[in-house]
């Protein structure tokens, strides 16, 4: 049943999302759409030394693509670049492959997503944040 979805740990999540804010000189930019519900996250990075030294982020989106927003704006300054891809990939994995949630405690939060796995038409709302991160670190030339 999709009400199951909406636990109340994704629905805090969700509410718990920071203020949009994007970067006057980000490094790279990033704009996600999921075309099944028109939820859009779009987001801003600047690395230094390999690590998010800060990011920006504006979030329209549904309440699984704003909970794993707010998550990963939540904890992601401070992660590596091997780190952020691992994160999106494991995500994917999660949601696709039946793979277990995203290690490490930065992340600890994101296992309350695990029950969208059962629902893969929001899938895409879910990862929207995950493929702009890679998506700006693509851009910066950052490598695995």
């Amino acid at each position: 049943m999709i009400s199951n979805l909406y636990s109340g740990g994704i629905l805090d999540a969700a509410a718990a999302i920071p203020p949009a804010h994007r970067l006057e000189r980000p490094q790279a930019s990033a704009k996600k759409v999921s075309r099944v519900c028109g939820s859009e996250v779009e987001v801003d990075l600047v690395l230094e030394n390999g690590v998010v030294a800060d990011f920006g982020m504006t979030a329209k989106a549904c309440a699984l693509g704003q909970a794993s927003a707010s998550i990963v704006a939540q904890n992601i300054r401070g992660a590596g670049v091997e780190e952020l891809y691992r994160v999106r990939d494991d995500m994917r994995a999660m949601l696709k492959e039946n793979g277990p949630p995203p290690s490490g405690e930065r992340w600890q939060g994101l296992a309350m997503l695990e029950a969208v796995r059962d629902y893969p038409q929001r899938h895409t709302s879910t990862m929207l944040v995950f493929d702009a991160v890679c998506d700006c670190l693509d851009q910066i030339g950052s490598t695995r």
